[in-house]
């Protein structure tokens, strides 16, 4: 795991122009492993808590699913070898309060489908991770990386005041 910030709360510039200008940020660069994925998933989980997302609410669970899919997406289908993943993850204040989750990775050949176009299901293990991404998020999709190779998955799932703490709702107004 490496990480190009100044620190973990620092901002970055994004791979896909994005309309969420403020609220908090945490970026960090992941190995393409499942273990880096692992790590994804779980540092995300305590970035929420650390915000006022608290740990067993439906918009933790559900921004947690979101980037582990999203991770996993990117170990399995962007994995170039000796390349990193790199996973965003923003609280945006608004009049809507939205955790964005972006998962970089440096695999340009291979895209996602566009939301609304996936597969349906067949009945094996596994490839049902942009299912459940679509499932959960309220909105999701992909775009080319900015001067760089490869591709950024991204999904906004709003957060609603019944799941959120006074912290997060103070951010932004519900």
């Amino acid at each position: 795991m490496t990480s190009n910030n100044d620190s973990p709360t620092g901002t970055t510039q994004l791979s896909c122009v994005s309309p969420y200008l403020g609220g908090r940020t945490f970026t960090l660069r992941f190995t393409s492993t499942a273990r880096g994925a692992r790590l994804a998933r779980r540092l995300v989980a305590v970035r929420l808590d650390e915000w006022g997302v608290p740990y067993g609410t439906e918009a933790h669970e559900t921004v947690v699913l979101v980037a582990a899919e999203l991770a996993a997406n990117a170990v399995r289908h962007g994995h170039v070898p000796g390349r990193d993943f790199q996973l965003l993850l923003r609280v945006a204040d608004g009049p809507r309060p939205t955790a964005r989750i972006e998962v970089s990775d440096t695999r340009a050949e291979r895209v996602p489908p566009r939301p609304g176009h996936l597969p349906e299901p067949e009945l094996r293990e596994g490839g049902r991770g942009l299912l459940l991404v679509e499932a959960l998020a309220d909105r999701w999709g992909w775009c080319p990386r900015l001067r760089a190779p490869g591709k950024t998955v991204w999904a906004d799932v709003f957060l609603t005041e019944d799941t959120v703490s006074e912290d997060v709702a103070s951010i932004g107004r519900f």
